[in-house]
């Protein structure tokens, strides 16, 4: 943004004989609008103003993407479980570790008939990056002497991309494949690229920035006709949307419990038994979770995820139509009191709870700052340190200047109509007073259409 306005300010003074034309343009259509008045002036001053502006307690949070509270009755069914029941779910030789191995199965359950799983193809992890490394990395080492291909898209989450580089590092090759600028797959280049020599496709179920859907069915379908095994990252839509494993051909799954509204350091890796996944595991130790995952399972981490899989499963219709109804009314409030928003992604395949906004000319991490009283994100968790625009954005063709200005808007199990209309306001709020402050607006207003202006570099 500190070169936009540097190039703008190198712009101006030039001289004339240079830039005649700007600035006959520019003059034309600055005394065709009026000097604003000094009552008008100090009603945007009043309008503006944030000094008085205090924020008490925590702010509202609109985050779901980055991790979702815990539901209380998970709570309530892990307590006994980090209380008097402590025992070791390993252990065969006492009643203490019988008790927590009941537990563990109990919700090695649960989680399976949230997907149509079976409980022998539930493998507990640590989380879903855990179990995309699992995944990837241990179907493609395993069947690595005869295939040697693995394809994914661009758009995946960064431990996806980053375990697909370092099996391009042990001699792999991997296709990145574009995505639509709705940010769905194109399914005929898709089949063009399997191979015989494909041995994986990775494609995740939700994608965690832009909110978008992609068609896993038809991918699972494309998949088993070729034989090649078809994982996806779920994460995000596990518990939101319904998901069949058998009926859409999927052979491997990843879950994450805190993006379920269970405890964080939980996840579980769905491992297809028929027609049979092998995987080579990607560490070492006592052999438990069917030798895939070794360690010891985390017993009320266990319970806590199966009890947010259960709760997802009977509550999904409600928890939909509420997220749907919050998603619209935030979306609606927004885009009818200010132009230039641009929605990234599918409007239609797309999960609700995830709204990514473009708020043209202006500056993402300005509003954020501007917006200290919500929590929001201007994009995943896992990248937001990194000053770079999002690599979803780009991915799918935005502009960098837009997807420098896009935040994006969680909505979840547990937000509420007055904290959506809240931020709603103060959003429309701060984009109107930080566009009164660019320069850039102020061009845009006077009809000069800045993708026509040569820019000077100093």
């Amino acid at each position: 943004m500190q070169k936009v306005l540097g190039r703008i300010q190198a712009q101006v003074l030039r001289s004339r004989a240079t830039n005649s034309l700007a600035n006959v343009v520019r003059h034309e259509a600055t005394a065709a609008k009026p000097a604003a008045t000094s009552k008008e002036f100090r009603e945007r001053q009043v309008r503006f103003n944030i000094k008085n502006e205090q924020t008490e307690g925590r702010p509202l949070y609109l985050d779901a993407q980055a991790t979702t509270p815990m539901d209380p009755r998970v709570l309530d069914a892990m307590l006994p479980y980090l209380t008097n029941f402590y025992g070791n779910p390993h252990s065969r030789t006492h009643a203490y570790g019988w008790e927590t191995e009941s537990a563990v199965e109990k919700a090695r359950e649960q989680v399976a008939t949230l997907i149509s799983a079976d409980p022998k193809e539930i493998i507990f992890t640590s989380g879903a990056t855990e179990s995309n490394n699992i995944a990837v990395k241990g179907v493609a080492r395993f069947y690595g002497t005869k295939k040697r291909h693995v394809i994914t898209t661009q758009t995946e989450h960064k431990c996806v991309l980053d375990s697909c580089r370092a099996l391009e590092n042990e001699g792999f090759k991997v296709t990145y494949l574009p995505v639509l600028a709705n940010g769905l797959i194109d399914l005929q280049q898709l089949e063009e690229t399997i191979t015989t020599e494909t041995s994986l496709v990775s494609i995740m179920t939700v994608n965690n920035e832009i909110g978008v859907r992609q068609p896993v069915d038809e991918i699972g379908k494309l998949c088993r006709s070729r034989r090649v095994f078809f994982h996806t990252d779920a994460a995000q839509a596990v518990g939101k949307i319904p998901l069949d494993v058998n009926a859409m051909n999927i052979d491997l799954m990843s879950i994450s419990g805190h993006k379920i509204y269970g405890p964080k350091g939980v996840g579980a890796l769905y491992v297809r038994r028929r027609p049979r996944v092998r995987l080579e595991p990607i560490q070492s130790g006592g052999g438990q979770e069917r030798g895939l995952r070794s360690g010891t399972v985390p017993a009320p981490l266990a319970v806590g995820l199966g009890a947010a899989a259960e709760l997802s499963l009977r509550e999904m219709d409600y928890d939909k139509n509420w997220v749907d109804f919050l998603s619209n009314r935030l979306l609606d409030r927004i885009s009818s009191a200010l132009p230039h928003v641009i929605r990234n992604g599918d409007a239609k395949a797309t999960y609700n709870g995830c709204l990514n906004l473009s708020f043209a000319y202006v500056e993402g991490e300005s509003l954020l700052m501007a917006l200290k009283d919500v929590a929001l994100s201007s994009g995943s968790a896992c990248t937001s340190a990194s000053l770079e625009p999002s690599y979803v954005l780009r991915a799918i063709g935005t502009d960098e200047d837009l997807a420098h200005s896009s935040i994006r808007f969680g909505i979840g199990r547990f937000t509420t109509v007055e904290e959506v209309d809240y931020t709603a306001d103060k959003c429309i709020k701060h984009v109107e007073r930080l566009r009164e402050m660019s320069p850039l607006w102020e061009m845009v207003q006077e009809g000069i259409d800045l993708k026509t202006i040569q820019w000077s570099q100093h």
